[in-house]
């Protein structure tokens, strides 16, 4: 299939993608199920990722800044928060190479959102944060724009680069409009015909991988950590500075190290905040995640009887009641797996910074469902479906993925995790196989050599990434060379650097000495 099908189909739905004129210039030789091979450096060539020994590489601002245009009440409004007094927010795109080996196919158009005080130096270095597949950076840097402690922003602008696919970077609807198969998806089958749950998530998952790679192939691959580590490639070359400093959160960490792996002589400061694992096979990590849920749900239920919330004194079994109801369909429309959802993102996301208020406010929403008011809670599963439902993270959630398990073995877990992680366990299993029809790929990259110290941050009570990543990551990094130290947050919420004061206060220190503190440290909630 020529590159000439994919861009005409996105540019017809979309009219972001910027397509050029040579695209239909003849047919791609590249593979369709896999990709592999190294990134390519802005001279065409490899790059290396050899260390130096002349210390951290220096700071730099823009050479040739992107047209910003301020769009705080709109970035804020569209999450529900108030920007800090002093805090901006500005907009802008910029386009990147839909693939870096082939010159002729084209660009997409990504968007970056940057966030900053009025007492930003006009000359202070960028920090480039990317969250992954997890939410749409530019959420992040919304709820970052609402924090009351703005030192790290006094000190240096931050910008949001929202990944292919995903937040205000070019869109794309790869089910071609097939609205009710999606939210069949998300739901994993709940209302749909059949009685096997496990068959039913299956055919579903067949049909959205069939309809997503027969409108994106040959181009179907490119949606992965190496493509989004290129992606940022770009936006250095678009500024014309000689290092980014990269902070990835989740799996956007999983992005920053690609970039590292591809372009460690482009890094001057590199932080991890709350990384997924680095291990790639799809239980495992999904098993890790689901640990932090159900962590995170016994953090949230102890504090919201400490602080007498509306859950009365067991909070936990007042959620894990609201999950049987709708498992049960006693919640209809809503489903067991997207009330699930709901929950995760009202512990995970810290829309402000007081941390009593947000334990209270999810304890609402709760209490107001299981009393038969879901108004609050159909609010948080539509807003958790436009930040993490859309095609983008579909594809590009199953391309990071590996070894994903078939119908059989999923079953095996449900039987398994429902016991042991009674809230979150066998709708975690059932969600594997979303992407158990998708072509194999390769793994994300991590580096082999890394000249410089990172930082890490991670929180006790992370309903998105747990801490059991944390030692492969650390590990990962050991082996290349890296010092590390991993600072660790008391509060309940992903990521640190948006929810901790703390923990964006040694984000700056990192910054501006390039050096990380001795042993490890504490974050008090």
């Amino acid at each position: 299939m020529q590159m000439s099908r994919f861009g005409s189909r996105l540019a017809a739905l979309t009219a972001v993608v910027v397509v050029a004129a040579a695209c239909g210039a003849g047919p791609s030789t590249r593979p369709d199920v896999a990709i592999e091979g190294g990134s390519a450096g802005s001279d065409g060539g490899p790059t290396t990722t050899e260390p130096t020994d002349e210390g951290p590489r220096p700071l730099e601002a823009p050479v040739t800044d992107l047209n910003w245009t301020d769009c705080t009440a709109r970035t804020t409004a569209a999450r529900g928060v108030t920007a800090a007094p002093g805090v901006l927010v500005d907009c802008a795109t910029f386009p990147a190479p839909i693939d870096r080996t082939v010159a002729s196919d084209g660009t997409f158009e990504l968007s970056a959102v940057r966030v900053r005080t009025a007492a930003t130096p006009a000359d202070a270095a960028p920090l480039v944060y990317t969250s992954g597949t997890d939410r749409p950076s530019s959420a992040d840097m919304a709820a970052l724009a609402a924090q009351p402690d703005t030192a790290l922003l006094d000190a240096h602008p931050i910008v949001g680069v929202d990944r292919r696919g995903i937040g205000n970077s070019a869109p794309f609807d790869c089910y071609s409009g097939a609205t009710s198969t999606r939210d069949a998806l998300t739901d994993l089958g709940q209302y749909s015909p059949g009685t096997d749950a496990a068959d039913k998530v299956a055919t579903l998952a067949r049909d959205a991988t069939i309809a997503c790679t027969d409108f994106l192939l040959p181009e179907a691959l490119i949606f992965g950590v190496t493509n989004s580590a290129d992606d940022l490639e770009a936006l250095r070359e678009a500024w014309g500075v000689r290092a980014l400093s990269l902070l990835g959160s989740g799996n956007g960490a999983l992005v920053a190290l690609g970039y590292a792996a591809a372009y460690g002589d482009h890094v001057a400061r590199l932080v991890l905040d709350s990384p997924t694992s680095v291990i790639t096979d799809a239980v495992t990590s999904a098993e890790q995640t689901v640990r932090g849920e159900e962590a995170a749900l016994t953090a949230f239920a102890t504090r919201c009887a400490a602080v007498g919330c509306s859950l009365g004194a067991d909070p936990r079994s007042q959620v894990v009641e609201l999950f049987r109801r709708a498992d049960a369909g006693d919640l209809a429309p809503l489903s067991g797996a997207t009330v699930r959802q709901a929950v995760v993102h009202l512990l995970a996301h810290p829309s402000t910074g007081d941390g009593a208020a947000r334990v209270r406010s999810t304890s609402d929403t709760v209490a107001g469902a299981l009393a038969g008011n879901t108004t609050a809670l159909d609010d948080a599963v539509d807003e958790v479906r436009a930040l993490t439902e859309t095609d983008g993270h579909f594809v590009s959630r199953c391309t990071d993925g590996q070894q994903w398990p078939a119908p059989d073995r999923v079953r095996e877990l449900q039987t398994s995790w429902s016991g042991q992680y009674p809230a979150f366990g066998a709708t975690a299993a059932l969600n594997l196989l979303t992407c158990s029809a998708w072509p194999a790929t390769t793994p994300p990259p991590v580096p082999s050599t890394l000249g410089l110290p990172v930082l890490v941050l991670s929180g006790n009570a992370d309903a998105v990434t747990g801490t059991e990543p944390l030692p492969a990551v650390t590990g990962a990094l050991g082996a290349a060379g890296a010092a590390t130290t991993t600072i660790t947050w008391d509060g309940i919420g992903h990521p640190v650097s948006v929810g901790s004061g703390c923990g964006r206060a040694a984000v700056a220190a990192y910054l501006e000495t390039g050096d990380v503190p001795e042993g490890g440290n504490a974050c008090p909630a």
